[in-house]
């Protein structure tokens, strides 16, 4: 079953999503910035999605959510009544799957929630053989039987380039589309991470495209 961390303050709405998603879902609820780290700090691992509300009691969502983001690359989701365009945007650069304002319809939210959960499962996993990528414990098992844990930045990365492929991305994208137009990144580091990725999968997964930057090559 699903393991979905709930984390509204409101105690009426609280209440009746938890009853409803623990249908179908495993369910944990949690109430503040700080109840909300403690847990997920520990059990990161075996969560498969964060239901998130960004006005919380002691800090806001979206600082959570960069916390969380840091950590382990979970699927988040967004409950709001914070809903212009600015805070939206906000959101997804954060890198949050969906964005849903309140007040919502349940029935929505279902929707919503199960095309996020499906489109993860589908993404988490590659298997290359002797090579195994996991998006959903940031690991690669390499041709030796080693599981590895690469830095989260080094995952994100590797999930970008597959996700894109056949496209190719240049260093410049793939900056902006990891740590953003104002972070100072230089290309030197980019390369530095292909090769670590490169050394974990021991195949020619990923090609350089001179001039141009990096491709994934579906084996």
């Amino acid at each position: 079953m699903k393991k979905i961390l709930l984390v509204e303050d409101d105690a009426s709405l609280g209440q009746s999503l938890f009853e409803r998603l623990s249908k179908d879902y495993n369910v944990h609820w949690s109430k503040s910035f700080a109840e909300t780290w403690n847990y997920y700090s520990e059990h990161y691992k075996e969560l498969d999605l964060v239901l998130l509300d960004v006005g919380l009691p002691d800090g806001t969502g979206f600082d959570l959510a960069q916390k969380i983001k840091s950590l382990h690359n979970t699927p988040v989701i967004f409950l709001t009544a914070q809903s212009d365009a600015e805070n939206r945007l906000q959101g997804y650069e954060i890198g949050a799957e969906d964005y849903i304002p309140k007040p919502f319809h349940l029935k929505e939210l279902l929707m919503r929630l199960t095309h996020v959960l499906k489109e993860h499962a589908v993404t988490k996993e590659y298997d290359l053989g002797q090579v195994v990528i996991n998006f959903d414990d940031m690991s690669i098992k390499t041709k030796s039987g080693k599981l590895e844990y690469p830095a989260v930045t080094d995952m994100k990365i590797l999930k970008l380039l597959i996700e894109k492929s056949p496209e190719i991305l240049s260093r410049d994208e793939i900056i902006n589309e990891i740590w953003g137009e104002d972070k100072m990144i230089s290309h030197r580091s980019i390369d530095n991470i292909i090769v670590r990725l490169r050394h974990l999968l021991d195949g020619d997964y990923i090609r350089s495209i001179r001039g141009t930057g990096y491709q994934w090559v579906k084996p």
